[in-house]
C-alpha cells in the first residue's frame, strides 16, 4: 500500500531560496557546511538531512539559527531517507549549486527555488520517498519580444551577462 502526502515546504520569508535533494551519508552535514561557507563567505544557510539508517535522525548544520531551524522543520515533515534540505538567506543557488554537485555525497539535486515549493511524498510501510517538487505555479503564456528585451536586460542590469 502506498499513501501519497503534499507536504508545503516552510521558510521565514518569500526571499529565502531552498535547495533539496538527496544525499548518502552522515559525513554529507560537514561536507556541506564546508561546500557552503566556502562558496561564499558570510553565507546565511540552514541545512538538514534525514538519516535513513542507524540512528535515523535528522542531522543538521547552519550560520544562522532560524533557518537551521526551518530546515530541521522541513525534514520532520517530509521525513524521506536521505532527503536534505538548505535555506538560503543572503545568497543565491547559482552562487553554491557547483559547490554541491561536487559534494561526493550529494545523489541528486530536486529542485532549487525561491518559489512557494509542495513536495509530493509516497509513504510505505518502510518509510517515505520523495517523488517529485512542485515548484511555483503553471506557465500561463509564451514570452512576447518585449518580455524577452525585458529579461535580457535585466540579467545584464544585475551583472549575470555582458
Amino acid at each position: 500500500m502506498v499513501e501519497l502526502k503534499v507536504i508545503t515546504v516552510e521558510k521565514p520569508s518569500e526571499e529565502v531560496n531552498v535547495i533539496m535533494g538527496y544525499t548518502h551519508f552522515i559525513k554529507s552535514a560537514e561536507d556541506i557546511y564546508e561546500a557552503l561557507v566556502t562558496s561564499m563567505p558570510g553565507i546565511k544557510f540552514g541545512f538538514a538531512f534525514c538519516e535513513a539508517s542507524g540512528d535515523r535522525l535528522v542531522r543538521y548544520e547552519g550560520t544562522d539559527d532560524e533557518l537551521v531551524k526551518f530546515a530541521i522543520k522541513n525534514c520532520e515533515s517530509i521525513g524521506a531517507g536521505h532527503a536534505f534540505v538548505i535555506l538560503l538567506g543572503n545568497a543565491y543557488p547559482i552562487n553554491v549549486l557547483n559547490a554541491l554537485k561536487n559534494v561526493q555525497e550529494i545523489t541528486r539535486i530536486l529542485v532549487a527555488s525561491a518559489n512557494p515549493l509542495q513536495v509530493i511524498v509516497a509513504e510505505t510501510e518502510q518509510g517515505r520517498a520523495i517523488l517529485g517538487v512542485v515548484d511555483g505555479a503553471s506557465p500561463v503564456g509564451v514570452e512576447d519580444e518585449e518580455k524577452r528585451k525585458e529579461r535580457k536586460e535585466f540579467l545584464r542590469k544585475i551583472g549575470y551577462k555582458l
